[in-house]
């Protein structure tokens, strides 16, 4: 061949050879076949499909387990609501603790049944409130505020005393006792506690009760000051009571008569 014609075949083998090709051979220049380098992509993209597949797995399992945990703790809520043999022990403690305070102590001394029906429907919402709120675990804070609450009701009437409500107190104090999660025989050795005192303090043991009444006396006479033991002694034997002191309320001279208030002892 002449030079024109290997010049001519050149030219021809250069028009037909590919970008592929020439990338190919500048590998192979460098010393890596495409076979080698095919196979590396190849495991770069596996390599990556495996990463997502296994973050996909992670989030899949994250997420059941997430769940799970939701409805064990819908199981585990609905378990402590649940009302036990504890709940009717704790009943029965804090409904003999009431009626022992109740009847035994408050109402012999002031025989006021109106106030009966609101001492024990107290004492057992509060109860029942406060089991159901202590079995969701509410806070020792959230407790003490609602009994708060309660300790600021105050009945618009003119006929309750303090001694009344201390006494609805009281009950409220033993309701929220007995809802607390305690040992039967400590709640059992609080309640007796409460009822010792209540009794020692309000039961003619520690302290001497006095009782009062208001009297319209009509010897207007005996209303003088140095006239004032004469006064008791007159009630004394008018009444029958064995008063120890005495106040003048009201004094009305336009019919001659006062109102007189009696302290005695039973």
């Amino acid at each position: 061949m002449n030079r024109n014609n290997l010049l001519f075949l050149l030219i021809i083998l250069i028009a037909f050879i590919s970008p592929s090709s020439v990338f190919c051979s500048s590998h192979n220049y460098s010393g890596i076949s495409p076979n080698a380098n095919l196979l590396a992509q190849n495991n770069a993209m596996d390599e990556f499909e495996e990463d997502l597949t296994e973050e996909d797995n992670k989030s899949k399992k994250k997420k059941k387990d997430k769940d799970k945990d939701k409805d064990k703790d819908k199981d585990k809520a609905k378990e402590d609501v649940s009302l036990n043999m504890d709940f009717f022990l704790s009943l029965l403690i804090n409904i003999i603790t009431v009626i022992l305070i109740i009847r035994f102590i408050y109402y012999p001394n002031y025989k006021n049944q109106d106030s009966l029906f609101t001492f024990f429907l107290f004492n057992i919402i509060v109860f029942v409130l406060m089991y159901l709120l202590n079995q969701i675990k509410i806070s020792l804070g959230a407790a003490f505020g609602l009994f708060a609450v309660f300790s600021m009701l105050r009945y618009r009437t003119e006929n309750i005393t303090a001694k009344e409500m201390t006494y609805l107190f009281i009950v409220i104090a033993v309701g929220l006792i007995s809802a607390v999660r305690l040992d039967t025989m400590e709640l059992i050795m609080i309640n007796s506690v409460i009822i010792l005192i209540t009794y020692a303090l309000d039961g003619n043991i520690l302290f001497k009760r006095e009782y009062s009444k208001l009297v319209q006396y009509e010897n207007i006479e005996l209303i003088k000051p140095e006239r004032h033991l004469e006064l008791i002694e007159d009630l004394k034997n008018r009444t029958g009571l064995k008063i120890r002191r005495i106040d003048i309320i009201k004094m009305d001279f336009l019919r001659d008569t006062a109102s007189i208030k009696v302290y005695y002892h039973n």
